[in-house]
């Protein structure tokens, strides 16, 4: 069914291609990835796009492989775009087609081409190829095989097929015009000799067609009305219209698109491969990848992809999307569905002097505030605790609200604890803190009205799980790793992009959480289960940070909420 979606210069062709009846109000996308790497994030814009339009007009959308070039296409990579595209929420139904379906229509669309004295077979090197097409400045010049006749180049494309070449000996070219100024158009090669075998057809072929050949016959024949692509293609338009024209078939219309580009990551799948082989990156699916596995493993969940994806739009302009902008969907649709819990990352040891040593309570924690549905659960409080060593300063700024030496602040669902005394090392390091607390202050709040400034989450040392939290950061350093053309972009990358911490304490609420669970630890972070966890020994991946009010007013200079207190005195005056 139809879904109400935002309009777009795509959207504006597509109404007027309707209102002129020129596809009889049909619209059939298509997304056709190449079987040599990972989807990224710049593809999940290609895909909502794609599924997106053709949902919006009632239409359908095609899952095509773009398999020609055997010698970088593994089914692994298969397998991995069809549970990407699928994870995503779109589905082709029975539509899942491979170019390779069509080698037997293309190699006879290409014989036509020669038979009406429009293609023929070069001899020329691939280096003489490159310098027979000139330059933007400069027009090509013909080959001197340019010429043939048609039988001879029926004879030699026949040899072709039938392994009489080895790899870079012969192609076959399309014969356009070489002093067009579009480079596209100067005799581009259609089919070219590879020694490889084929993950679907085997060793059938030895010779395999060029993406711009086979992209728009493989639109035609599947009846593709409106053919999507990235901006990198609108000096390729003309010449899928000349294949398609020349060869007298259905012709849908090509539209291309800004790609999407990230800051602080790349896009380019020979790059992601470098970092991979390299060794930077634990594989596809790290989580520091902008590779939609990479995304699933951190914990980002398909509706934010998809909302991010609507939100930034679809325009004719190149740019750069800012990734804190991805990290908002994020937050906004774990803030929906994420259960609260507490951890403690980097504990430091509370002991409650006046707290009963036999004593454990179980007090009533909100799982979700956002889901009334989602209840509560059962936390236990004891006389040694731990919460996190940056809650407590012994000699605190004027700003630093939580816990320091005779100050009073509040415990998540628990007590008002004071500190007493501070107990460290001989090197000066705070080993543990001695602290009171006061037994009418269950639940939060003070009979006698009195107010504390801070609330610090905690976990029951005797109580708490261990498990292991891997913090992720950027995984380059600057926005843009790919600008300067004088330093290699691995260059950049942030030594600090990943930093792994074993033990974490965790309540024991956790200890039943299974791989793929998405849980807040409240007041630090966004993280998700990972599939290396065991029954043993739980691992937490960090998706993305909470605001710290604190650090930001403290890089600022001001007083946290003060942003917020100015704007409500504006609206109240």
């Amino acid at each position: 069914m139809a879904v109400e979606r935002s309009k777009n210069f795509i959207t504006d062709i597509i109404d007027a291609h309707n209102e002129s009846g020129r596809f009889e109000g049909r619209v059939h996308t298509r997304f056709p990835p190449e079987p040599n790497g990972y989807l990224h994030i710049g593809h999940a814009k290609a895909i909502c796009l794609n599924f997106g339009i053709a949902d919006q007009y009632g239409g359908l959308c095609n899952l095509r492989f773009d398999d020609t070039n055997p010698a970088k296409e593994e089914q692994e990579y298969i397998d991995a775009i069809i549970e990407d595209v699928r994870w995503l929420g779109f589905d082709w139904d029975d539509r899942l087609y491979f170019a390779s379906d069509y080698f037997d229509q293309l190699y006879e669309m290409a014989v036509e081409l020669i038979q009406i004295g429009k293609a023929y077979v070069d001899e020329l090197s691939p280096e003489e190829i490159r310098e027979y097409r000139g330059t933007l400045s400069q027009p090509g010049r013909e080959s001197p095989y340019r010429n043939r006749s048609v039988a001879e180049n029926l004879r030699l494309f026949e040899k072709m097929r039938n392994g009489g070449f080895k790899e870079g000996e012969a192609v076959l070219r399309a014969k356009i015009d070489m002093s067009s100024g579009n480079i596209n158009l100067r005799d581009p090669v259609m089919y070219r000799v590879l020694d490889a075998t084929h993950p679907r057809t085997g060793d059938k072929w030895t010779i395999y067609p060029m993406y711009d050949f086979a992209h728009g016959q493989s639109d035609s024949i599947e009846g593709i009305t409106h053919s999507i692509c990235t901006l990198e293609y609108e000096d390729h338009r003309p010449l899928y219209d000349w294949y398609l024209d020349n060869i007298e078939i259905f012709h849908p219309q090509q539209i291309e698109f800004a790609r999407l580009n990230l800051s602080h990551t790349i896009m380019s799948k020979r790059k992601l491969i470098r970092l991979v082989q390299e060794g930077y990156v634990r594989g596809w699916d790290d989580p520091r990848m902008p590779t939609i596995s990479g995304l699933r493993r951190r914990g980002y969940t398909p509706e934010a992809i998809r909302e991010f994806c609507e939100d930034v739009g679809v325009g004719k302009v190149k740019g750069v999307v800012a990734l804190h902008k991805l990290e908002y969907h994020i937050r906004q649709d774990l803030n929906r569905r994420a259960q609260r819990v507490m951890a403690v990352i980097n504990p430091l040891k509370v002991v409650i002097e006046n707290y009963p040593d036999d004593l454990v309570e179980e007090l009533e924690a909100i799982n979700n505030p956002e889901d009334e549905s989602a209840g509560t659960r059962k936390a236990p409080f004891s006389k040694v605790i731990y919460i996190e060593r940056d809650d407590f300063m012994e000699d605190p700024p004027r700003k630093f609200f939580r816990l320091a030496p005779g100050r009073e602040v509040r415990l998540r669902y628990a007590y008002f604890i004071t500190c007493t005394d501070v107990i460290k090392d001989e090197a000066g390091q705070v080993l543990e803190l001695r602290c009171t607390y006061d037994p009418a202050t269950r639940g939060g709040s003070a009979p006698d009205g009195r107010r504390v400034k801070a609330t610090l989450h905690w976990v029951s040392a005797r109580h708490a799980v261990e498990a292991e939290a891997r913090l992720y950061e950027n995984l380059f350093t600057v926005e843009h790793p790919e600008a300067d053309p004088d330093r290699d972009f691995t260059d950049f990358i942030n030594p600090n992009s990943l930093t792994v911490v074993d033990p974490i304490y965790a309540e024991p609420h956790l200890a039943a959480a299974r791989a793929g669970e998405l849980y807040q630890f409240e007041r630090l972070a966004y993280f998700i289960v990972d599939e290396d966890s065991t029954p043993e020994k739980l691992v937490f991946n960090r998706t993305v940070t909470l605001r710290d009010q604190w650090q930001k007013a403290r890089k600022q200079g001001g007083k946290p909420g003060k942003a917020k207190r100015r704007k409500r005195a504006a609206a109240s005056g």
